[in-house]
């Protein structure tokens, strides 16, 4: 597929669900987002015909979301039903980690490619902070369990906050004695009025990647560890828009996301699916195209062609930039990353 820039868009991101088991203060409040009625989040069976038509559109990569995705009833059979979709190659998840334990062998078996975990601190009381449940322990216990389910890469992504004062060079560290693979991510304006939930979205607490780097050098040159460099060529770069590097002979990577300060417009591959059954052609956008309602209104139709229409309404709506956009009706929890 192209859209109206020339862009090949082969890159669909799915949120299951709109609800998640944290309640990050950049996300959502503390008492959650009013969840969507049963009947409008899209069944099981209705995602996968979704993949079944995008992928017959050229879609390559899935990639399932939430909320958090593994609260979501019947995701690892939703896994094995799209891995086994002819033209898909490759499905990955983003999690929280917290549900890895009891379920991250299933997840591989069923055709997981790789996870991706979000974590944005390593400081048990500031993550208490953050996520407002749960504990650091329930979040490194997944990343020990995906690894041991074999996925490869294992990703770990923390968003920048400059209020919270993390501890980068901790982060970046994680990837020194195992495959792990850490990449900042520059906070976002995604959300009602800036994206704010308790931590309130502001140009101030963007740490601009340019900025994330050096920092971390600095503090490694200071406990007497080498500075960054580009990462080799064999390392696991996946289909994402971050920049890695590496501290030499690591055994995993440090990757940095620029959405703000160095924005990846241009090279943009991607729709997402909302819960509810919206294609959005762009994170920062409104804009949103029904495909649920397409497909229940063709539900006892034997061809694609609603879905596949309405993928092509996305594809002519995709902006050619974000253009700085600040606020969003949806949260992210809401959109799905």
């Amino acid at each position: 597929m192209k859209d109206s820039h020339g862009r090949t868009i082969d890159y669909l991101r799915i949120s299951l669900t709109d609800r998640c088991n944290f309640r990050c203060i950049y996300c959502m409040p503390e008492e959650g987002v009013q969840s969507l009625a049963h009947e409008d989040i899209l069944r099981i069976e209705e995602i996968e015909r979704i993949v079944r038509a995008a992928a017959g559109l050229g879609i390559r990569s899935i990639r399932l979301t939430g909320g958090e995705p593994l609260v979501r009833k019947g995701v690892v059979d939703l896994v094995r039903a799209i891995s086994g979709t002819p033209g898909i190659e490759n499905i990955s998840m983003t999690t929280n980690g917290t549900l890895l334990p009891q379920m991250a062998g299933e997840l591989k078996q069923a055709g997981l490619s790789r996870v991706n975990i979000s974590l944005d601190t390593l400081d048990p009381e500031q993550f208490k902070f953050i996520t407002r449940r749960g504990t650091l322990d329930q979040a490194l216990d997944g990343i020990e369990a995906a690894l041991a389910a074999g996925f490869d890469p294992v990703k770990i992504n923390a968003v920048t906050v400059r209020s919270l004062d993390q501890d980068f060079l901790a982060f970046a560290k994680l990837s020194i004695d195992r495959p792990l693979h850490v990449r900042f991510i520059e906070y976002m304006p995604v959300g009602e009025s800036s994206g704010s939930h308790g931590c309130g979205w502001g140009k101030e607490d963007v740490v601009p990647s340019e900025e994330l780097f050096d920092i971390i050098n600095e503090r490694a040159r200071a406990e007497g560890l080498p500075e960054l460099v580009s990462a080799r060529d064999d390392a696991p770069l996946g289909w994402g828009p971050a920049r890695y590097f590496e501290f030499p002979g690591a055994k995993g990577t440090v990757g940095f996301i620029s959405p703000l300060s160095r924005h990846f417009c241009g090279e943009c591959n991607r729709l997402r699916l909302t819960a509810d059954g919206k294609l959005r052609p762009c994170l920062f956008s409104d804009e949103e195209f029904d495909v649920r309602a397409a497909l229940r209104a063709d539900a006892e139709g034997e061809g694609d062609a609603a879905v596949r229409a309405v993928f092509a309404q996305a594809l002519g709506a995709k902006p050619d930039e974000h253009h700085d956009k600040v606020g969003t009706e949806r949260g992210m929890s809401q959109i799905g990353g």
